[in-house]
């Protein structure tokens, strides 16, 4: 649970604004997304060993 003190007087629309910023850097939304739909380990490793080659490739083409 997000919990937000507010200052007396201060603005709504800046109190919404910090409490937007401080739900998005939960994650929660971005994690709900990701659990809408399962995908396979398999599926899951070799996304992420081809991102790897790519990140690899881009540092040796700098170089």
């Amino acid at each position: 649970m997000i919990i937000m003190p507010i200052k007396e007087g201060e603005n709504i629309e800046r109190a919404l604004k910090k409490f937007k910023r401080k739900y998005e850097k939960t994650g929660v939304l971005k994690e709900l997304r990701r659990r809408q739909y399962f995908t396979k380990p398999s599926v899951v490793n070799r996304v992420n060993k081809l991102h790897a080659i790519y990140v690899e490739q881009l540092q040796r083409e700098e170089e």
